[in-house]
C-alpha cells in the first residue's frame, strides 16, 4: 500500500441545477406548466483536487457553499453536470453499488437509523447489506460497540439522546471496514462531551485502520484537532487548499496581544496597534502585522512598562475562514 497512495481524484468537478420560476396567482402556475421556465443554479463550480489513503480533510465554506453537494456526488447520489471523479477506482455516479462496499458516510442531519427500532436492528441488517460473514460482524460489532461506548443496542433509536444516536450513526458506517468514511456535519448539536468522544473515536479509527476522512463541519474545533489538510470552497469555487498551518500564515495579518501590568500604564502610543480594551492593571490591544511586527511592540511594552504577562494569540481558525469567504 504506497504511503502517499491517491484514492480520491476530482477533475473539474460541475454540478449545476436548475431551478424552476414562477410567478404568484392561477395565471402564473398556468404559464409555467405550459411555457416553464428555469434558471441555472451552480453548486460546484469546476473544483479539482486529490486527496491520500490514510488522510483527514477538512472540507468547509458556509451554508450553500457546495460541501453537500460534493460529497453526494463522490458517493454516487448525485451525477455532476460534466468533470470526472475516482474514488477508490470507481466513477462514483457509474458504479455506486461497488463503491458503496469501500466507503462509509455520515449525514449529521439525515439519519440511516430506522427510528422506531433499536440500533441492533439496524447493524443486523447493515452487516447483510454488506454481505458481512457472521463470525467477522459479530466481532466488529462488539469491538466498535465497546469502544463508542454503546450500551443501548436495544433501545429504540427514538429514546436516545442526540449523541448516542450520532455514536451510533459512526458505528453504523463502520461496521464493514469501509476504506474511506464521508462526515457531513457528524457533530452537529452535541454537547462538548459528545463533540470530543466522536472526534477522539475518529483520530483513533484513523490511527489503527488508516480510515482516510472526508470531514465536513461548521465546528472550527473539529477541523482544529482532527484535520491535517483543510479545503475551502465559497460560491462553489475552491478558494484554499493546504495544510491548517498553511492557512494561518497566509492569512493572519494581526494579533491580539493580552498585558499584565504591576503598576497600571499612563500612556501607551504605539503606532500600528490599538487598545480593544483595558482596565487599571490589564490591556487586550491589536496589532496589525501589515504596519508593525510584534517584536518591536514587546520591546515597546517591556522598556516602558512594567509588565507581569503577556499572552501573544492568533485570531481563531473561524475568524481567519470568515475572512476567505467574505472574498
Amino acid at each position: 500500500m504506497a504511503k502517499n497512495e491517491t484514492i480520491i481524484r476530482v477533475e473539474n468537478l460541475r454540478k449545476v441545477f436548475a431551478t424552476k420560476q414562477k410567478k404568484s396567482g392561477l395565471s402564473g402556475s398556468m404559464h409555467s406548466l405550459l411555457k416553464p421556465k428555469t434558471i441555472d443554479s451552480v453548486a460546484v463550480d469546476n473544483i479539482s483536487f486529490e486527496v491520500n489513503r490514510g488522510e483527514i480533510l477538512g472540507f468547509l465554506g458556509p451554508n450553500g457553499a457546495g460541501k453537500s453537494t460534493t460529497i453526494k456526488m463522490l458517493v454516487g447520489i448525485l451525477f455532476p453536470t460534466s468533470g470526472q471523479a475516482d474514488v477508490l477506482g470507481y466513477t462514483p455516479w457509474k458504479q455506486r453499488q461497488k463503491l458503496a462496499m469501500k466507503i462509509g458516510s455520515v449525514f449529521g442531519q439525515k439519519p440511516q437509523l430506522w427510528y422506531h427500532l433499536p440500533p441492533i436492528d439496524t447493524f443486523n441488517l447493515m452487516s447483510k447489506i454488506y454481505e458481512m460473514d457472521e463470525k467477522e460482524y459479530k466481532k466488529r460489532l462488539n469491538y466498535l460497540v465497546d469502544r463508542f461506548e454503546i450500551d443501548y443496542l436495544n433501545t429504540p433509536v427514538r429514546r436516545l439522546s442526540l449523541g448516542q444516536r450520532m455514536r451510533a450513526e459512526v458505528v453504523a458506517s463502520l461496521l464493514h471496514k469501509p476504506e474511506i468514511i464521508f462526515l457531513d456535519e457528524p457533530t452537529i448539536g452535541l454537547d462538548i462531551i459528545a463533540k470530543q468522544k466522536i472526534r477522539d473515536l475518529i483520530l483513533e479509527l484513523n490511527k489503527k485502520e488508516n480510515v482516510t476522512v472526508f470531514l465536513t463541519s461548521h465546528d472550527m474545533d473539529d477541523v482544529e484537532k482532527l484535520c491535517n489538510r483543510i479545503i475551502v470552497i465559497n460560491h462553489g469555487k475552491m478558494v484554499f487548499n493546504n495544510t491548517l498551518s498553511k492557512l494561518k500564515s497566509t492569512y493572519v495579518t494581526s494579533k491580539n496581544v493580552e498585558v499584565k501590568f504591576e503598576k497600571s500604564p499612563k500612556k501607551f502610543t504605539f503606532s500600528g496597534a490599538r487598545v480593544l480594551k483595558r482596565s487599571s492593571y490589564d490591556m487586550t490591544i491589536h496589532l496589525d502585522q501589515k504596519k508593525r511586527d510584534i517584536k518591536d511592540l514587546v520591546d515597546y511594552l517591556t522598556s516602558n512598562f512594567e509588565v507581569l504577562d503577556i499572552n501573544i494569540a492568533d485570531p481563531t481558525v473561524e475568524e481567519i475562514i470568515a475572512k476567505i469567504y467574505k472574498k
